[in-house]
């Protein structure tokens, strides 16, 4: 878990999902929209329909299914690393990398995960 001081940007990891907790109701809003797509985006999984890629976004498989979903979950999570990045005097690409990590370690087992050589697996 990343912590900053106040305005504080919380990294909280749950089912593979990860949450802004801010006073900002920008901040808010981006954790409601992603807890409101889980159960969708887990179902996408589950199906093999789409993967996490090495920079921890969404990835299709095949099928587009639920394509505005995906697209919608990775503009919130761009925004929120974005934002990460700006409080640690990062770039952007350092959290990208580091929250794909999270998410590897923390995926289920038969999610399809992208190596850093950017081939695709099921997690075992």
């Amino acid at each position: 878990m990343k912590h900053k001081s106040a305005g504080m940007i919380c990294l909280l990891v749950a089912t593979g999902m990860f949450f802004i907790a801010e006073t900002s109701a920008f901040s808010e809003d981006i954790r409601e929209r992603m807890l409101n797509r889980v159960t969708v985006i887990n179902s996408l999984k589950t199906k093999g329909i789409v993967g996490e890629n090495n920079s921890g976004y969404l990835e299709f498989r095949g099928n587009k299914e639920k394509a505005d979903v995906v697209e919608a979950e990775n503009n919130d999570r761009k925004t929120i690393y974005s934002q990460i990045a700006q409080q640690q005097g990062a770039g952007i690409g350092v959290v990208e990398k580091h929250r794909a990590a999270q998410i590897e370690q923390r995926a289920a087992s038969g999610e399809w995960l992208q190596d850093a050589d950017g081939k695709w697996y099921q997690k075992k």
